[in-house]
């Protein structure tokens, strides 16, 4: 689990420039605001010799230049995340951090690695909680490329409902996790979505198939046939926004981690038309309050275009424009 973000301004192994330890990279304020955002991960002041958890250098590395320049290779680092958190706690060493906005690229990479944050609260401290994150994990075979994907997806929707609302409940955090369950069917060796004549019709039907495979994954696991009930019906519309609070939240949360995850990978694996579409049909899905979280999200630059492009056309068009990710 990642406890603990380190902030250095230059590389630590680069002698021409040296670690900067004269002042916080950090405010008060971005320290707080961070801590808030992402409760539970730890904010020394930099310190790059602080003592690592009992095992050995357990520590995850991110150039924030190449982070920022897009040049990053986020398949290394999720595997080394991943290696990292099979084995406990560890840290995150941010290193090459320009004073003046390294409060963004703190968001920006926790945002990028929230998964591995893991927080929970009162609804999702419960044992039929733990019970139903097993049998999500169990459903999952993580040596399969776009099943790994799909997992790292769903626990990177439930962070983000976390984020969006503290307070969400047991079926609204359940739904998150399973609202895709149904591509383990249909999609797990490759992916199909581009090839549908009628992109929306493709998700309803997905959403509806997996509202049944989920209540039938979490029967028997203590659930209320309410809490069962409810979760099933999340599933089945999350891919129509509306005026159900949960289900609105549920849309704002997959939508983000759309952005925040997926969109480069979605890029590489589809390339560019289909995810001008897909961007543009998840703008759609956001509302004001969650657009407004894009300019903490680092997109690849042409998914950051494409992001302007719809911009531009919702301005021609007359509806009310989204935030700006950054660029």
């Amino acid at each position: 689990m990642l406890k603990r973000l380190i902030c250095v301004a230059g590389s630590p192994s680069s002698s021409d420039d040296p670690p900067a330890h004269s002042a916080p990279l950090l405010s008060p304020s971005d320290r707080a605001e961070l801590a808030g955002e992402f409760p539970g991960v730890e904010l020394p002041d930099g310190e790059i010799d602080a003592p690592c958890p009992p095992g050995g250098e357990r520590r995850a590395v991110v150039d924030a230049r190449a982070f920022r320049a897009s040049t990053l290779d986020l398949w290394a680092l999720d595997t080394a995340l991943h290696a990292l958190d099979a084995r406990g706690d560890f840290d995150l060493l941010i290193e090459g951090v320009e004073r003046e906005g390294a409060a963004q690229v703190a968001f920006e990479v926790l945002t990028r690695c929230q998964r591995f944050i893991r927080r929970r609260n009162v609804a999702s401290t419960t044992a039929v909680f733990a019970r139903l994150l097993a049998r999500h994990r169990a459903l999952h075979d993580l040596d399969r490329p776009l099943v790994r994907a799909d997992h790292d997806h769903a626990i990177d929707v439930w962070q983000w409902m976390l984020r969006l609302d503290p307070g969400a409940g047991l079926a609204a955090q359940a739904a998150a996790l399973f609202h895709d369950v149904e591509r383990l069917a249909s999609e797990a060796l490759v992916r199909v979505e581009h090839r549908a004549p009628d992109y929306q019709a493709f998700k309803d039907e997905h959403a509806r198939r997996g509202a049944a495979l989920a209540r039938a994954a979490l029967d028997g696991l203590g659930l209320s046939p309410g809490d069962l009930d409810r979760i099933g019906a999340l599933v089945g519309a999350h891919e129509r926004p509306g005026d159900d609070a949960e289900l609105a939240l549920l849309n704002d949360a997959d939508a983000l981690s759309f952005f925040s995850l997926n969109s480069a990978g979605f890029l590489d694996y589809y390339g560019p038309e289909h995810t001008r579409a897909k961007v543009a049909y998840t703008l759609r899905r956001l509302r004001p309050a969650a657009r407004a979280r894009l300019p903490r999200i680092r997109c690849r630059p042409e998914v950051a275009a494409m992001i302007l492009g719809e911009i531009d056309e919702r301005k021609r068009a007359g509806a009310p424009a989204p935030a700006v990710a950054q660029t």
